[in-house]
């Protein structure tokens, strides 16, 4: 992240309602029609405030019809983590892990007891940018995926296989004839896009499809993730496809590109 997009972020971080805004699109998409309503301010102010989030790569728009959507990026927010946070946990990090654990498990314990699966669905839209070119992320998405996706449903040992085709698939080998679907390709054009329908860890009565985008800007390459699911879903998957898309595309390929 070069100084420019920091100071792109602070600037969008500093004002009240931009911050509340980031806050309801955590939870869901929302269209500026459903934004403007939760302030009491004019459209005209939210749309400044939404241009100064969208400069920032804070928000990311998708137009369905005449309906401008805006969804929430956690990209940047990540990159100001990793330069100023991340390193100053490892000197606490065996204390807070055990108490992580502890939570978890008593959280675990009381969803158990108290919640149900509901119908529910959920948007997900992520943006990055690779310094390397289409040709290369196309690739890695694809002949190089068990280089990077670290996402493991059997033994870490097992072994990814992308088919780069039209119903191809994208499973995990566990060997013996076992493994393991995390996708079936429904579109394929080499170098420009990709979508899948798959579980991607979920199971039960979901339909959930997840694609990438690829464009080229000035030897850099923009790539969009989207991951639409619907069914009967758990309370958690939203947040845990989140950030699990956030550590794979963010951390894990784009290191994986850069530092080749």
């Amino acid at each position: 992240m070069v100084n420019q997009d920091l100071v792109d972020v602070f600037k969008a971080l500093s004002h009240p309602i931009r911050i509340d805004i980031l806050d309801d699109l955590k939870k869901q998409p929302l269209s500026t029609g459903e934004i403007t309503e939760k302030y009491d301010v004019s459209r005209y102010a939210i749309m400044k405030h939404l241009n100064v989030l969208v400069d920032a790569n804070l928000v990311l728009i998708r137009r369905k019809g005449r309906v401008r959507l805006n969804y929430l990026n956690v990209i940047p927010l990540q990159k100001l983590y990793n330069r100023w946070v991340s390193k100053y946990e490892a000197p606490l990090a065996q204390g807070l892990m055990q108490l992580k654990n502890l939570v978890e498990e008593r959280e675990e314990e009381k969803m158990e007891q108290t919640t149900e699966r509901k119908v529910d669905s959920f948007e997900i839209e992520q943006e990055i940018v690779i310094q390397a070119a289409k040709e290369t992320v196309f690739k890695a998405l694809t002949q190089d995926i068990n280089s990077w996706w670290k996402f493991r449903l059997g033994e870490e040992s097992s072994t990814l296989i992308f088919e780069p085709q039209l119903n191809g698939r994208f499973y995990e080998d566990w060997g013996n004839g076992e493994g393991a679907l995390w996708g079936t390709v429904t579109y394929f054009k080499e170098n420009e896009e990709i979508r899948l329908n798959g579980l991607l860890g979920m199971s039960g009565a979901v339909n959930s499809f997840y694609s990438y985008k690829l464009s080229e800007d000035d030897n850099k390459t923009v790539l969009q993730l989207t991951h639409h699911a619907a069914g009967i879903l758990e309370p958690h998957w939203e947040e845990a496809h989140r950030h699990g898309w956030n550590e794979l595309l963010f951390v894990h390929l784009k290191n994986f590109i850069e530092k080749k």
